[in-house]
């Protein structure tokens, strides 16, 4: 596949995905691109995915609001203007703290966009059932670190 020139104006964006309490819309899948995805996040306080790992490289940039990151042992809290890079196959999780939050994120390949639209299909946006979101997170080289 050949990739071609694109522009994603705020007027064009996909319907947000409503997944682990957050909001996210596609700005740019693999399939546009042939490699890379890049995301909108957007959530209210205390919403984000649980522990996890993928077999793609990921990054964040803080937009608006504080967001705390865990990454393998460590965590911490990131503010607007903070770039934060989860290579592939580290455990990772998000919370976005007080008023909520917002984020750009980029994943260095395909992926993400089709778990992302499985999950928003088959599980309750909230409160995912674990087991649900596991077998979810196992169709795409992804896995729950609980």
């Amino acid at each position: 596949m050949t990739a071609k020139p694109f522009v994603v104006a705020p007027a064009d964006y996909a319907a947000s995905l409503d997944i682990v309490g957050e909001h996210v819309t596609v700005l740019a899948s693999g399939d546009a691109t042939g490699s890379y995805e890049i995301f909108l996040q957007r959530g209210p306080e205390g919403s984000g995915p649980p522990p996890h790992r993928h077999a793609w490289d990921e990054s964040f940039y803080v937009v608006k609001g504080e967001i705390d990151f865990g990454i393998g042992a460590d965590s911490e809290t990131a503010a607007p203007g903070t770039l934060v890079h989860v290579p592939a196959g580290t455990t990772h999780w998000f919370r976005f703290g007080a008023g909520g939050g917002e984020m750009i994120s980029m994943t260095s390949r395909l992926g993400a966009s089709r778990m992302f639209g499985d999950m928003a299909r088959e599980i309750d946006s909230v409160n995912p059932d674990p087991d649900q979101l596991a077998e979810i997170l196992g169709r795409h080289d992804a896995k729950l670190d609980v």
